[in-house]
């Protein structure tokens, strides 16, 4: 892979914000919204713009509920979530792999 093929690095992945929660979620498979905000070190709004961003393209659900009367907001990643991470993964790997 050269430096022609960046094109496959998927851009909603690859924002450190994203990124984080992808490699967080593709260990653990849910999470709520509390635990993600302390282990990325984020702020409420900004994890939920980058949230929203996965979202849309479909690579994490967002469940919102309540628990004793309190919100709560659970991440997964899905299938899709799943297939694009690794797809990401192999596009990085060949990017970096390529260089001698």
């Amino acid at each position: 892979m050269g430096l022609g093929d960046l094109g496959r690095i998927d851009e909603v992945i690859h924002g450190r914000m994203r990124l984080g929660v992808m490699v967080y979620l593709a260990d653990v498979e849910a999470a709520d919204f509390t635990e993600l905000k302390t282990v990325l070190e984020a702020t409420q709004g900004n994890l939920s713009v980058h949230l929203k961003k996965l979202e849309e393209a479909g690579y994490v659900a967002i469940a919102k509920s309540f628990v004793n009367n309190k919100p709560l907001t659970r991440v997964s990643i899905t299938p899709a979530g799943r297939k694009a991470f690794a797809a990401y993964l192999e596009a990085m790997g060949a990017l970096i792999g390529g260089r001698n």
